[in-house]
């Protein structure tokens, strides 16, 4: 599919470049090769500058400012505002409408390392399955603060696409800048670690120098993205086994939930800092979600867990990504900040249990430090690339926790098993204990309760 900015004045002189190198380097050594090749993406990059249009005209110059670092020079193919944030990048291929509505990048200006993003446009946002969850979105609205791309595919081909990736982030009133050398801006976050950075739109001289680097990490983002008062999710009686789940809701992926309900389990739904210990006795298990930002913001958070775990020994409890990190602070372990972090979908994780490795969907900040975990407590994964702690688990109760993805979403479910896993931890739970007769009835949680997140 030939690229819009490929075409229009100043192309012809940009073909020329590459038909000249290719027809005098043709079957010839591997540096010569290696000349074709830079030879053609300099070709490119001349292509995208000669000629960036879209509907109405010409793309407005933007410039990514890392704070104390490199500025990059490219074109606003979003919405017209300036944006500061956190700048991380995600090594996936595929999946950025997911990545872009995943909560746990909420403050985060997402810098993509495949080139060319765009191509296969963007799904419909508000399409809802059979559980009554996004089809296609992780959450209602884009997350991130801004977006930073090599090559934007302004033109887009897919069966389920309903817009454009322009077009959607001018929508959602999202900054995105494309452009920018990717390779040099990932190499230096990889150096120096995840850095403040700032999207602004018009000419670089006319860019505010003097905005300020707002650091989405100094202020607890659960807070920004928790639904603001408990809904239901209710499973179909068809797939129902009569199971009943808590959810803290950090910032819950909605492929989470679907995980969830899809093996029979109705949910209810509750804000972050819901003191959940009040209620666990009504359900037959407890799950704590994925999220953005510091732990240690969600203290309220980390005090309810203690409580639950320590008043009820029984009760099956899951944590995922921001989840696994807020039962280790309630268990009394601690969590470090990663230099730049790991958000990637080929992230090899070894399981301690069995001594096999998974391919892991991963998107976080912050790790466990498994050193400071208490006795009670074992190391359950361990990341192969840095050996940071990628998970946890009980001795004595039937807790344990994760730090990737097993719902991916995209990514590898290779790991999918753990949901079996929290899954057999509840039917044990209620062979055990008998019908909870205290249990809240469903139906009348469904008269009550709105069935969507509140936001």
């Amino acid at each position: 599919m030939t690229h819009p900015s490929q075409s229009g004045n100043g192309v012809s002189d940009v073909s020329a470049v590459s038909t000249h190198f290719s027809s005098s380097l043709i079957s010839t050594t591997p540096t010569a090769s290696a000349m074709l090749a830079s030879a053609k993406l300099v070709a490119r990059r001349l292509a995208t500058a000669a000629k960036f249009t879209n509907k109405t005209g010409s793309l407005d110059r933007a410039t990514l400012t890392i704070k104390d670092g490199p500025v990059f020079s490219g074109y606003s193919f979003g919405a017209n505002k300036n944006v500061s944030g956190e700048a991380v990048f995600t090594t996936s291929l595929v999946g950025y409408p997911e990545s872009m509505t995943d909560p746990s990048y909420k403050g985060q200006i997402l810098c993509f390392t495949q080139p060319l993003i765009g191509n296969y446009g963007v799904p419909s946002s508000s399409k809802k399955d059979v559980y009554n969850l996004l089809q296609y979105m992780e959450s209602p609205t884009v997350q991130c603060a801004g977006v930073v791309v090599a090559d934007v595919a302004l033109e887009y081909s897919h069966w389920t696409a309903v817009e454009s990736l322009q077009q959607w982030c001018q929508r959602s009133g999202v900054a995105a800048i494309t452009g920018v050398d990717t390779r040099q801006l990932v190499s230096y976050l990889r150096e120096q670690g995840s850095s403040l950075a700032k999207i602004t739109i018009g000419e670089e001289y006319d860019a505010d120098e003097d905005a300020a680097f707002d650091d989405p990490g100094a202020v607890n983002l659960v807070q920004k993205v928790t639904t603001k008062a408990p809904f239901h999710i209710a499973c179909p009686p068809e797939f129902s086994k009569g199971y009943h789940v808590a959810v803290l809701d950090c910032g819950a992926k909605e492929n989470i939930l679907r995980c969830l309900v899809q093996r029979g389990a109705s949910l209810t739904v509750f804000p972050y800092d819901y003191p959940i210990h009040k209620v666990a006795s009504k359900f037959d298990g407890v799950f704590i979600s994925n999220g953005p930002g510091d732990p240690t913001h969600c203290l309220e958070t980390t005090h309810n867990l203690k409580q639950t775990m320590d008043q009820f020994k029984d009760l099956p409890i899951f944590g995922i990504c921001l989840g696994h990190q807020l039962l280790a602070l309630a268990s009394g372990a601690t969590t470090v900040k990663l230099k730049y972090g790991n958000r990637a979908h080929n992230i090899p994780a070894l399981d301690l249990v069995t001594g096999k490795c998974h391919i892991t969907s991963q998107n976080h900040g912050y790790a466990v430090d498994a050193a400071t975990l208490p006795a009670e407590w074992e190391p359950y994964f361990t990341n192969l690339n840095d050996l940071s702690n990628e998970g946890m688990i009980h001795k004595s109760q039937p807790i344990f926790s994760v730090q990737f993805h097993p719902e991916a979403k995209g990514g590898p479910q290779d790991t999918g098993f753990l949901f079996d896993k929290f899954f057999a931890n509840i039917a044990h739970y209620r062979n055990t204990n008998g019908l909870n007769l205290h249990a809240i009835d469903n139906s009348l949680l469904v008269d009550i309760l709105p069935q969507q997140r509140v936001l």
